[in-house]
């Protein structure tokens, strides 16, 4: 039997998401406002940045961290009352925040075709793939199919540097459906503002009002979340989230309370005692739909991250080449070697601007011989465009049979 068992643990080391922790964080001095100074009113997805404000994660692996609490899901899956379903589907939403609270350190900016899968399947009952689809604007598109759901998004933003601080404004949009009853819901991304840019520990606010629609079945639900800014001058709770789920006939249903770094509320509505423009609600008992989970003990010494978070740059076998965890510059970085991580970042960068480059001159050329162009197509995702013009990206639901026949044949050398 002790055989058995090693062997189960041998397959278990094999299949990845096994390790509990990444090297420790190297320390490195480093003048920031040297690097800032020039950045103030710019762009910042058009400058170079060294790795040492880096976390040694791509935007697409960071992008699948919403889903470390996917047990909402499959509970929201379950739920037959559509209002309940919803509450909980703004829990998660809420639950995808969490890591936010303690991380500073920026994502690698993902180059053009570059993927990320990550195959939990066996363990938490969900998969993702996702791939950066666009250049400027960077725009990364994600499909994730779990128990009785699928979610996606697309994950584009636009980010100002004020001088004290630097505001993340996401543009695209998120999506769910359950299964079961076909409901489907779609919502936005609230503003992250990171404080303390230039003097101070740096910390990580999140504000605004996200609205969560019903579609389909569905259409007429409608969650409201406010995400209450960061305030010196309050005795309440800081990081609080709340909400109201309202029925299609715009009756309030459920009541959502708690705060984006560590618990979610939720409760029924049984009555209101005050008036339209004021209403006070009566509540059912509250549940906890949503509490965080410890990160690791001594997680401030690699960036913070949650065992997830360590989990998702893990070597893996027979994932696409255009992968994540293959990028030089960020297994480097990883591995605490940030001289030879920087060196290989910008001759990365520079292979990609010379292949765009080319791609700009073919374009030109075409256009002055007035033949077609053919654009840049994503590998695992169609671009269609909607009544209003709106490019969407939908998956095209191939690329678990290419890795089933190890049949990476289509993908570009990034």
């Amino acid at each position: 039997e002790e055989e058995d068992d090693n062997e189960f643990y041998d397959a278990l080391a094999e299949g990845g998401g096994t390790r509990s922790r990444i090297p420790d964080k190297p320390n490195y001095p480093l003048n920031l406002w040297s690097i800032m100074k020039n950045c103030i009113g710019k762009d910042l997805s058009k400058i170079p940045m060294p790795v040492n404000f880096n976390e040694p994660l791509s935007m697409l692996q960071r992008l699948t961290e919403d889903y470390e609490y996917a047990e909402l899901l499959d509970k929201a899956a379950k739920c037959t009352d559509p209002c309940e379903q919803l509450a909980y589907l703004a829990a998660f939403t809420i639950s995808s925040y969490a890591t936010t609270s303690t991380r500073t350190g920026k994502p690698f900016n993902p180059l053009l075709g570059e993927t990320y899968e990550c195959d939990r399947m066996d363990d938490l009952g969900w998969r993702a793939i996702n791939e950066q689809v666009s250049h400027h604007p960077p725009m990364a598109a994600q499909y994730c199919e779990g128990r009785g759901w699928n979610c996606g998004q697309e994950f584009t933003m636009t980010s100002k540097f004020r001088g004290k601080y630097l505001q993340v404004i996401p543009l695209g949009v998120a999506h769910a459906e359950f299964v079961k009853s076909g409901h489907r819901y779609s919502w936005r991304k609230v503003t992250t503002t990171v404080h303390n840019i230039i003097v101070g520990k740096l910390w990580v606010d999140q504000h605004g009002d996200m609205e969560i629609t019903g579609k389909g079945p569905a259409a007429g639900l409608k969650c409201h979340l406010k995400y209450i800014p960061y305030s010196y001058f309050t005795r309440d709770s800081q990081r609080r989230v709340k909400g109201v789920v309202m029925d299609n006939t715009g009756n309030v249903k459920w009541i959502i309370n708690g705060t984006w770094d560590d618990e979610v509320e939720i409760a029924p509505v049984t009555g209101n005692t005050g008036t339209s423009t004021n209403p006070i609600y009566q509540t059912g008992p509250s549940v906890v739909a949503w509490k965080r989970r410890p990160p690791p003990e001594d997680s401030e010494r690699f960036y913070n991250f949650t065992l997830l978070a360590a989990q998702l740059n893990e070597p893996e076998e027979g994932v696409a080449p255009t992968d994540s965890r293959l990028r030089p510059d960020q297994r480097l970085m990883e591995e605490g070697k940030w001289d030879e991580s920087n060196k290989e970042k910008i001759r990365i960068e520079e292979k990609q601007r010379a292949v765009r480059r080319q791609r700009e001159t073919e374009a030109e050329k075409a256009a002055t011989e007035g033949r077609p162009y053919q654009p840049y197509k994503p590998m695992w995702f169609d671009q269609t465009r909607d009544d209003s013009d709106v490019i969407h990206h939908t998956y095209k639901g191939s690329y678990w049979q290419a890795k089933e026949k190890q049949n990476w044949s289509g993908c570009p050398d990034i």
